[in-house]
């Protein structure tokens, strides 16, 4: 038998499969969806089986060196979910099955020169090997980087021979259990036992007391204060057996969650989870877009569609941002359904992902919870998706394999004919127009659960606040609100809206900004590490004491940070307790949930943040929402930032009265007129979508166009200008009429990592060759000697121009 194997080398000219012999000992077990190392080259790689056939033209085939998985790790959808993916996202189709499986599943390469004629090898190697047959290159760099050129030379000659070894880093846990081989027999020995042996008499002792059956030994010794010695000697007697077995660990330590009941659903409730539940009894492939205010009850929703699909005997994965999957989140879904939720996020660590992937892959879990790449859950019976704030832009991944998660949801509903749920307050403008137009069903969550008013939002202009002569970064309004908060005992969250408003270094006297050196972009500042630091190529400086252009003393750093608000927040109200949550707080493991379980249980009365804290959060007490800098988002260059600042408005302004007290939202900025902060200050979210449709058919933008985007970087400017005009001039020849060409022109960001960038934009309805004109693109410049090293990106429906 044969195997057709996808080779791990992320390149056009192996971007195919490769045959390989199947060994005898494999042919009845080899299959599809396995990974396995072969040879390739001198090198022996990674693969996946994509196929088993019994023919192939390829002569002198190499037999496959060893299959890694008992199990194939894809399926045969996610088979073909890779090569669909591949082909739409323009990536190598390696690069699209890695993204389907976790960290720990990749391999990781080491070269090693083992000594094949020890008599002819000089006496300078001798102490590298320090007794062994072989010494790895890393070791030799790490030790000894001067020898590599003797090593290299003796290879050649045949003294040494290079090997390449795959090492895989899906290391499962091991845990030793311990339990009593014979009650009777053990009452008898702890009476024989001698009088020294205390230790192994208060082992015996604990296991008697508890119930007949296998007990974590660490436990049992941590319990009695014996060693594993001590154990072992109770092991070799024949009293104790110990025996060590695979465990999983645990991301939730141990913890049990409350078991929750589903609720009544309310008469609005009760007719948008309709269209779902007809389509989850009818095994039919529809799109749902559940568009519900903030409270509106959308969770309770997908918690009684998902509980239908587990009682037809199938699977459910819910997608949620990254910044939103928050341990209140995960306690709803672990409340409801218990052990039958697996969570994947970024939080967990490399071997925590891979426990909770294996419990999919071995069906004993039905629901997933987490980020992006959890769309690609192993799941074989899928009943439902769930896509909650279906607008957020961390859904489209932005290095290959550039998918959308959204796309990748529609694709897998279709093969299990199930429905896909796209939930939000504030959809996408695509998504909703898609609604309008009848592609997907709409279904309209308009009042808050026990009818609760939206909360009263009040916009402050921050410049009549300085006219005023009030100084602060808080309006008075804002203070007011803040102080009768705190005198009630009641909490408040407020929120620094950070994109595109980074702390700045800038000299008052010669107008010199601090540049990072690599990228044409500010230098941020870190005020807790008196450093500044680039935020695209992690370059660092210390930060300086005197301006480097014109010695001026008159340097400041410029914009708002979290760091400098809580500082401000002290002087006025030093009374209060402040959780200040941004990256530099949230940095160390478990440290997210540690400060929000603190102001949950009223630890601190306010909630101070940046995006972290905008999405997803349910706290009864919280009675106001602060909104500082409302309007910077505004500024950016991305025809999407009315609509960011409009949904993040709106999503943050939610957080407020979502129970018996009364909310109060306060907004402040310099750009308060602008038509998406007045109407998220309305909650007009209907209003907002007719504004934005006019404004971006004017602009030929999307839901109107498909925006196609070839970005071109390397180190010489010209090189990138040259290859980024001929493929304007390749494109220009082959587009239709309806379709716009723009550029070539430098990105917004016109250099990161000393690599100038240039990119060339087309906006178009219908190009159905332009897929391949890209791949033409791309492989004409990687086959092509004269330009070396030029990286060229192709995205067919870019979400931003960054």
């Amino acid at each position: 038998m044969i195997a057709a194997v996808v080779v791990d080398v992320p390149s056009g000219s192996v971007n195919k499969t490769f045959d390989y012999k199947i060994p005898a000992v494999w042919e009845k077990w080899a299959e599809p969806g396995m990974r396995v190392i072969v040879p390739f080259g001198p090198r022996k790689l990674q693969g996946f089986i994509l196929e088993v056939k019994s023919t192939s033209t390829v002569k002198g085939m190499k037999n496959i060196t060893e299959i890694l998985d008992p199990l194939p790790v894809l399926t045969s959808e996610l088979i073909n979910l890779g090569r669909w993916l591949a082909e739409n996202t323009l990536s190598f189709y390696i690069t699209a099955y890695q993204a389907m499986l976790p960290a720990a599943m990749k391999a990781t390469y080491e070269k090693s020169f083992q000594v094949m004629k020890p008599d002819k090898l000089p006496d300078s190697i001798h102490p590298l090997l320090a007794g062994n047959n072989e010494i790895t290159v890393s070791d030799v760099t790490k030790s000894n980087p001067d020898l590599l050129p003797l090593l290299q030379s003796l290879a050649k000659e045949g003294i040494l021979d290079v090997v390449y070894k795959v090492k895989n880093k899906a290391n499962k846990k091991k845990q030793k259990f311990v339990s009593i081989r014979d009650r009777a027999l053990t009452e008898d020995q702890i009476q024989k036992l001698n009088k020294n042996a205390e230790k192994q008499k208060a082992i015996l002792l604990e296991l008697l007391h508890r119930p007949d059956g296998e007990y974590s030994l660490q436990e049992i010794l941590n319990e009695t204060g014996a060693t594993l010695s001590t154990a072992q000697a109770l092991s070799k007697k024949g009293i104790l057996s110990i025996e060590e077995k695979e465990v999983y660990r645990d991301p939730f330590q141990g913890r049990t969650m409350k078991r929750t009941q589903p609720l009544l659903l309310t008469e609005n409730q009760g007719e948008a989870i309709k269209p779902i539940l007809h389509a989850i009894e009818n095994n039919e492939h529809e799109t749902v877009l559940l568009h519900g205010v903030t409270g509106s009850g959308k969770t309770e929703i997908y918690l009684q569609s998902i509980q239908n699909v587990l009682d037809k005997g199938k699977e459910a994965i819910v997608l949620v941002p990254e910044i939103s999957l928050t341990p209140q989140m995960v306690n709803r879904f672990k409340g409801r359904f218990g052990s039958a939720v697996a969570v994947l996020h970024s939080g967990l660590s490399i071997g925590e992902k891979y426990d909770e992937w294996r419990k999919i892959l071995r069906k004993e879990v039905s629901v997933v919870v987490g980020a992006r790449s959890a769309i690609f859950a192993p799941f074989q019976n899928l009943g439902i998706v769930i896509i909650d704030e279906e607008h957020e832009t961390s859904y489209k991944q932005e290095d290959h394999p550039r998918y959308h998660a959204r796309d990748v949801a529609i694709w897998r509903g279709n093969y299990h004919s199930c429905p896909i749920v796209l939930g939000s307050a504030t959809p996408a403008l695509e998504t909703y127009a898609r609604a309008q137009k009848g592609r997907y069903q709409l279904a309209e969550l308009a009042n808050r659960v026990h009818a609760n008013p939206m909360p009263e939002v009040t916009i402050i202009d921050m410049r009549e606040e300085l006219k005023n002569g009030n100084r602060s970064m808080f309006s008075l309004a804002l203070m007011e609100k803040l102080k009768s908060g705190l005198q009630k005992g009641e909490q408040s969250v407020l929120f620094l809206n950070r994109r595109g408003y980074a702390s700045f270094i800038l000299c008052r006297d010669c107008g010199y900004v601090a540049q990072c050196p690599h990228c044409d972009i500010s230098l941020t500042y870190h005020k807790r590490f008196g450093e500044l630091k680039c935020h695209y190529c992690g370059y660092k400086e210390s930060t300086p004491s005197v301006c480097p252009s014109c010695t001026s003393e008159h340097i400041r750093f410029f914009g708002t940070g979290t760091q400098k608000v809580e500082e401000e927040l002290a002087k006025v109200l030093p009374e209060a307790r402040v959780i200040r949550m941004d990256v530099d707080t949230t940095s160390k493991k478990g440290s997210h949930e540690k400060l929000l379980t603190a102001f949950e249980n009223g630890e601190a009365d306010i909630l101070l943040g940046t995006q972290m804290i905008a999405k997803g959060l349910d706290f009864p007490k919280v009675t106001l929402v602060g909104v500082l800098a409302a309007d910077t988002m505004l500024h950016l260059p991305d025809f999407r930032a009315s609509e960011k600042t409009f949904q993040l408005l709106t999503q943050v302004s939610g957080r407020a009265g979502r129970h018996e007290l009364e909310g109060k939202v306060i907004v402040q900025g310099y750009d308060t007129q602008h038509y998406s902060i007045q109407l998220a200050s309305k909650h007009d979210y209907h209003t907002f979508y007719n504004h934005e449709m006019q404004t971006r058919k004017l602009h030929q933008y999307p839901p109107f166009y498909y925006l196609g985007l070839l970005t071109f970087s390397h180190l010489d400017l010209m090189q990138v200008v040259e290859a980024s005009e001929k493929a304007a001039t390749y494109l220009s020849k082959r587009l239709s009429r309806d379709s716009l060409l723009l550029g070539p022109v430098t990105s917004p960001i016109a250099r990161v990592k000393d690599r100038y960038r240039y990119q060339v934009m087309i906006k178009y309805k219908n190009e159905p060759e332009l897929r391949t004109w890209f791949e033409e693109i791309i492989a004409h410049f990687q086959k092509d000697k004269e330009i070396k090293d030029l990286q060229i990106t192709g995205d067919l429906n870019a979400q931003t121009l960054m």
